[in-house]
């Protein structure tokens, strides 16, 4: 079934930061920083246009991230239009660790939802397993969809994930560096084995991230020691450990950003002057809010919930 030409949807998705130190794999964090994309069902053909972040670099047809996760949310819908019209405004950097696939896929996705004549409303549960199935995980997608903070696990029936209100006093603070890295590469050097103390530690360190992020943001520091994934990848992105070496050495709760290279800073309050003065030049600072809401249609479309 397809649907003709008509109004178009403007679907926005924010950053993501996983893991947040010791939660490897199953804890995000959306961002206040957005990419912005407007569909429209045409009668025939695609059109992708792309202004800011990746505009110059990603491409323009069907192997565009959007549109393939697009068209596989159709193929689950069971619907698609004869053609597509995205425009997308972008905002996320590209290739730092920042959920750029991860808003890519989700957009795809929702902006099928949204677009499909069949369906009411905009089913979170289907939109996050078949984004976790595109992603390869659910960390990123869970925070970009659901907003917040996220834990994220795989049951039975695919990717499953609950939401966290942060406490209001946290403040994200990304440090972005000139060079991207690929997640593929930085996954790749992930040892098959850790020790028990390590995976002990870890599994510590995780559950009281949870109870910092949401109720005790003097905590964070400790909260985020991690021993599992980070200096596992320092060969990748030396200059990004010594950072967080440095802020963390003055107190501040500075990890990995994903995947990396990029650093994030929780603070409790305004620590981004202190930290810019612990960055090297070539580094720049974000200063964003959490964002609490994660993937929605913006403007009075259907907005995302759950059946």
């Amino acid at each position: 079934m397809t649907a003709p030409s008509g109004d178009p949807v403007r679907i926005r998705v924010p950053a993501t930061s996983a893991n947040l130190g010791p939660a490897f794999d199953s804890a995000g964090l959306a961002l206040g920083c957005h990419d912005v994309l407007e569909f429209r069902a045409a009668d025939a053909g695609l059109e992708v246009a792309m202004s800011g972040e990746g505009a110059t670099t990603l491409p323009t047809g069907a192997g565009h991230l959007v549109v393939r996760a697009f068209r596989a949310a159709c193929d689950e819908l069971g619907w698609r239009p004869a053609g597509l019209r995205l425009v997308a405004e972008n905002s996320i950097p590209q290739g730092r660790g920042m959920g750029s696939s991860a808003a890519a896929v989700v957009a795809g996705i929702v902006g099928a939802w949204a677009l499909c004549p069949d369906v009411q409303g905009i089913d979170r549960d289907a939109v996050l397993r078949l984004a976790t199935e595109l992603e390869g995980h659910p960390d990123n997608v869970a925070a970009c969809l659901l907003g917040g903070a996220t834990l994220s696990w795989m049951a039975a029936d695919g990717a499953r994930a609950a939401r966290l209100d942060v406490h209001p006093d946290i403040r994200p603070v990304v440090l972005v560096p000139a060079d991207t890295l690929s997640t593929h590469v930085a996954r790749g050097l992930l040892p098959d084995v850790v020790p028990h103390a390590d995976a002990a530690h870890n599994a510590a360190c995780a559950a009281l991230l949870v109870h910092a992020l949401t109720a005790d943001p003097a905590l964070l520091f400790a909260a985020t020691d991690d021993r599992l994934h980070q200096r596992q990848r320092a060969a990748a992105m030396p200059e990004t450990i010594a950072l967080i070496d440095r802020l963390r050495d003055a107190g501040h709760a500075a990890v990995v950003s994903g995947a990396g290279p990029s650093v994030l800073v929780l603070t409790a309050g305004d620590g981004a002057r202190e930290i810019g003065a612990l960055t090297p030049d070539g580094w720049n600072l974000h200063a964003l809010e959490v964002d609490p809401d994660g993937a929605g249609v913006v403007g009075g479309a259907p907005q995302v919930s759950s059946r």
